[in-house]
């Protein structure tokens, strides 16, 4: 497990609607600030602030498909070439971070393959490598620094 210290959140939330809403940088517009999104746009802050990865590389809420299905990411992070180099999936802070979850993103790399996958749920933070010729799965104990080239 890796241990995060998010940065001082500097959000802007309003009410609307009867709902708060959360301003997102990334996707340049308010959205529900559920407790999914309060990990979210912490996540990002810290890859931002803290990691220093590049804010223009990260998607939000990407859509791949699998099979006939459509799925979003919470978030994938592209090398500087613009190949897709991490999926984050975020979950709310109650919720476990078990083999549902690993075996949720995994689907993703099957349509998006990269060579690291985190899950999170604020609390917890986990990330995998895929190491080897045989594609073998580790787990590491920081999340990577962005890459200065693919890989």
């Amino acid at each position: 497990m890796i241990q995060l210290h998010f940065p001082p959140p500097d959000f802007r939330i309003t009410g609307a609607a009867g709902q708060e809403m959360i301003f997102d940088p990334f996707r340049k517009k308010n959205v529900v600030l559920t407790p999914e999104e309060w990990v979210r746009q912490n996540f990002l802050n810290y890859l931002v602030k803290t990691m220093a990865y590049p804010a223009p590389l990260l998607s939000i809420e990407k859509e791949l498909r699998l099979g006939e299905l459509r799925k979003r990411c919470d978030i994938v992070v592209y090398s500087r070439e613009a190949i897709p180099w991490m999926i984050v999936e975020c979950k709310e802070m109650g919720v476990p971070l078990g083999m549902p979850v690993l075996e949720q993103i995994v689907r993703y790399h099957m349509a998006m393959p990269v060579p690291y996958l985190v899950i999170t749920n604020g609390s917890n933070t986990w990330c995998c490598r895929l190491d080897g010729e045989m594609g073998e799965w580790r787990f590491v104990e920081q999340l990577p620094d962005y890459p200065a080239i693919a890989g």
